[in-house]
């Protein structure tokens, strides 16, 4: 039996009927572009008779790709088979893929047709379409998954006999289960005598979360193609995703076997146009291709992966198209994952004590926000490498300001030589009375010359980094602060300006210490 596996991508035609994955003509042939870069075999472009746009697009598709081969779905009526087989004229590969319900539900209900009366359509429209000249035609047995074995059996004997090269087997409702799915497959090799002349087709969905472990067990049990979609997309919870089978099957080659023809570093840059195009957005713990697929938060995690990869991570992420594995930091984070971010960010830390602070002040930040981004992270660095002996240090803080409200501070600073301070005032806004409160304490003549405020990162939890310059004789003092409190932020940089002041002029600490004997 081959080795080799067949990716047939139905995400143009069973992808887009997810409720609002609408996409236009360009947008098909964009997709279907970079699914021929992915290295997919078959591209189910669309269902031709079902109106005008899905026509053109196969035949636009069918005339753009080169190597894999181009799909039209039908139903077992001699018209759609005319549109379609019109529609794929420009293919390289053209395949038309038509079939029936199997199970005695749609026979009953759908079909309103004997067992017998349905297996004779479906060879029938199998001859027909090999008759137009079509050399490869798939044969879809709907609802497989709740078929009668022996029926089953008997309908794919028949249409490999009218000229199917395909079989189809789907679990159109995501019914079974992976041991009993992979019974079936290995049911029709073992009784349906004329196999060998067709290739059998996994087509799962995901109605109980079991497609891509459902193909698997196709794949085991002899099914030689496997129908998927970008991102799991597709009616209802979805179809199997491509990149999850693909990968299940690069990853566990020593379980399975085979291989497929994908270009594996091309399945991210696949994921995300489907999803821009679509509108559907990836889950964030989706495997492979999620936004949490190779991202770490916990330190001990973190630790593992910093020393070696393969200890937290099973699949490289630049076998998919991604960079790197993300170490997202947040409280759980440890030394270690913190220390590499600031290292590639660009601070290296040879003393503890420097980096100790920074950690420290990473993890209030890190309680704060639940999520530290690297503008944070820089932020904090830069903060805290421009600090300078730290004469005054803030101890608290407390603000009541509103539109009814007078603006009070109450602050509380420690002196280098362990005192603690207090002293309130008021002032015509928060800042105001912050930097009026903090000069009742640090009597050291200055002048506010410039205040700025920006966000490091964007949403409402951000942190604020404010910039002050002050003015005392001749010389200017700049001060920064980035907090996830704006008024602290501002409460901090006055301080940090107002110590480089206190550092370089003698004098002036002369007059803040006299002043302090006297609080």
């Amino acid at each position: 039996m081959s080795t080799r596996i067949q990716i047939f991508d139905t995400t143009l035609r069973d992808g887009e009927q997810s409720p609002g994955a609408s996409l236009h003509i360009e947008e098909k042939i964009e997709i279907a572009r970079q699914l021929e870069r992915l290295g997919v075999d078959v591209i189910e472009a669309g269902f031709p008779i079902s109106s005008p746009g899905d026509f053109e697009a196969v035949r636009r598709v069918s005339a753009t790709v080169q190597n894999a081969t181009v799909c039209g779905l039908t139903r077992a009526v001699q018209k759609d088979i005319d549109v379609a087989w019109d529609a794929l004229k420009g293919a390289k590969r053209p395949r038309i893929h038509t079939g029936l319900g199997v199970s005695e539900n749609h026979l009953k209900h759908k079909l309103r047709k004997t067992a017998d009366e349905a297996l004779e359509m479906g060879a029938s429209a199998v001859r027909y379409a090999r008759s137009l000249g079509c050399p490869d035609v798939e044969y879809f047995t709907e609802d497989a998954g709740r078929a009668e074995p022996a029926y089953l059996y008997r309908v794919i004997e028949a249409v490999i006999a009218a000229g199917a090269t395909v079989i189809n087997v789907p679990d159109t409702t995501g019914y079974t289960y992976p041991e009993e799915y992979g019974a079936l497959i290995r049911g029709i090799m073992e009784n349906v005598p004329n196999i060998d002349k067709a290739i059998v087709s996994a087509h799962c969905h995901n109605d109980l979360g079991m497609a891509t472990a459902n193909s698997l067990a196709a794949v085991r049990n002899g099914a030689r193609q496997v129908e998927c979609t970008i991102n799991g997309i597709g009616e209802r919870a979805g179809n199997t995703s491509l990149e999850e089978v693909v990968m299940a099957l690069h990853t566990r080659r020593d379980y399975f076997g085979v291989e497929t023809g994908v270009v594996t570093t091309e399945i991210y840059k696949t994921s995300r146009p489907v999803s821009n195009l679509t509108g559907i957005l990836v889950q964030p713990n989706k495997a492979i291709v999620g936004a949490n697929a190779f991202a770490h938060s916990s330190g001990i995690h973190q630790d593992g992966v910093l020393k070696e990869r393969s200890t937290y991570e099973i699949i490289d992420p630049r076998d998919v198209g991604i960079n790197e594995s993300k170490i997202i930091l947040s409280p759980r984070s440890g030394r270690h994952g913190v220390r590499h971010r600031l290292q590639e960010l660009g601070h290296a830390y040879t003393d503890e004590e420097q980096f100790e602070k920074v950690y420290q002040r990473f993890l209030g930040v890190a309680d704060k926000k639940k999520m530290v981004y690297d503008e944070d992270l820089e932020a904090l660095a830069t903060d805290e490498s421009r600090q300078v002996p730290q004469t005054y240090e803030l101890v608290q803080l407390q603000v009541t300001c509103g539109d009814q409200a007078m603006p009070t501070a109450t602050v509380k600073l420690r002196h280098e030589n362990r005192a603690i301070l207090m002293d309130a005032d008021t002032g015509n806004g928060p800042v105001d009375a912050v930097y009026r409160a903090i000069n009742r304490i640090v009597r050291v003549p200055n002048e506010l010359t410039e205040i700025s405020l920006q966000s490091v990162t964007e949403g409402t939890d951000a942190q604020a980094g404010v910039t002050i310059r002050i003015r005392s004789g001749d010389d200017i003092y700049s001060g920064h602060a980035a907090h996830t409190d704006i008024i602290v932020a501002a409460t901090q940089a006055y301080l940090n300006a107002l110590n480089k002041l206190l550092a370089k002029s003698p004098a002036a600490q002369d007059r803040s210490l006299r002043a302090e004997a006297v609080v």
